[in-house]
Formats: structure tokens, sequence, C-alpha cells
């Protein structure tokens, strides 16, 4: 109701109304379809960075999920020197983190420089896989509030071009036009900062799975290091 009677207030010198009782009501929809033209590749980015978000999300969070029992037989085999099932009891795991440490485990007897950097390229690997497709998030969060505020300054240009040609320069000319070329902008806007913000979750989800690599590789070599 509220928003009802502020946008009676914005656009009862400008827009046909339908009037009932003597009040104008505009529906959400109804104002959101008068953003413009720049409005259909910014909702095309909205539901790209949805499924851009919601795919990476779903992925990271089970390929990143640790199984601290596996993990907890791992390093007990290790210690015991049985190689062989410490591989066998992280071999074939889906997830990322027992990838790596079998990796590693097939690595026992080389170098400590050549374990190293081969657990650094399996790791890379995986964080590779998760950050899949990420970076068009990150464009998206730049572009929306770019296309926005393009949709606005089109409409503005519209506007001005119009008074020209009437020689109209009624405050509800102007400030109708601009409110409705400015809800561009404002959905820009909201893309933008959803794509924003899901990249950087994400990012802090790959993180922490780093983290836990180079936690549990500082343990592998403590391990194998203190049985020689």
């Amino acid at each position: 109701m509220l928003f009802n009677i502020v946008m009676q207030v914005v656009t009862e010198n400008k827009l046909p109304q339908t009037v009932t009782g003597g009040q104008a009501e505009m529906s959400l929809l109804e104002l959101f379809m008068k953003g413009g033209v720049m409005l259909i590749p910014i909702l095309l980015l909205s539901v790209i960075g949805i499924y851009i978000m919601f795919d990476r999300f779903f992925d990271i969070r089970k390929s990143g999920r640790v199984n601290e029992t596996m993990i907890k037989n791992f390093k007990e085999y290790l210690k015991q020197s049985n190689i062989s099932s410490a591989i066998a009891e992280v071999q074939g795991r889906r997830e990322s983190l027992p990838k790596v440490l079998c990796h590693a485990a097939m690595q026992i007897g080389r170098p400590m420089n050549e374990i190293e950097g081969s657990i650094e390229l399996a790791s890379q690997v995986e964080i590779n896989k998760m950050n899949k497709g990420l970076h068009y998030l990150g464009l998206i969060a730049g572009i929306a509030p770019m296309l926005g505020f393009v949709g606005t300054i089109i409409g503005v240009i519209k506007i001005f071009y119009n008074i020209s040609l009437t020689d109209n320069i009624s405050i509800g000319v102007i400030s109708g036009g601009l409110y409705e070329k400015m809800i561009a902008s404002g959905t820009g806007l909201a893309v933008g900062i959803i794509a924003f913000a899901g990249y950087h979750v994400i990012n802090g989800m790959i993180h922490k799975f780093m983290n836990r690599v180079e936690f549990e590789s500082l343990e592998f070599f403590n391990i194998i290091q203190n049985k020689k």
C-alpha cells in the first residue's frame, strides 16, 4: 500500500492510469517493464549468474567435503608405513582432498622436492576444477551495473531530445521519464551486487579448501620425514 501511494505521487502527471476511488495504482511488474530495452541483457546476465553461483556452490561443497575418519585412517596407515593401505583408503574417492593425498602417497620414496611439486600440481588441478566458470561471475558483477547506467543514460538522452522537440520542460515530463530509466540502473546494481557477493562467497570456499590442503600436506610431510 505504501509503495502504491509513493508511485501515485511520482507518476500522477506522467503515466496513463486507471483511477478507482481517487487513487492511482501501478503494479511492480508494470513499473519494472518500463525500464527499457537494456533490462533484457541485464536479466539474461542475472540468469547466467544465478546458474553459475548454484552450480559452483554445490559442486565445491560436494568436492570439498572432508571425511575426517578417512583422513585419520590415512595418517595412521602412513605412521605404520603401510603405504598400500593408506593409498587404498583414499583411492577412488570423488572428493578433492583424498585425490591430492592419494597422489602424494603414490610419490613416497621419491625425493622430497619431487613429492612437494607433485602435491602442488595435484592441488592446482583440483582448484582449477573449482574455479571453472567463476571468472564469468566476476564479469557479470562488473558488467551488469554498467549496462544499467547505459540504459539510464539512453533514457535521459531521449528525455532531452523530446524536450527539444516539444519545448516542454515541465517537471512531470522530466521526472516521469527519468524514474523509468533509473529502473535499469537499479536492476543492474542489484544483479551486480548479487554476483559480487556470490563470487566472493565461492572464492572463500575455494580458499578454505586450499588452507586444508596446505595443512594436510604439512602433516603428510611430517609423518613421512619422521618415518625415515
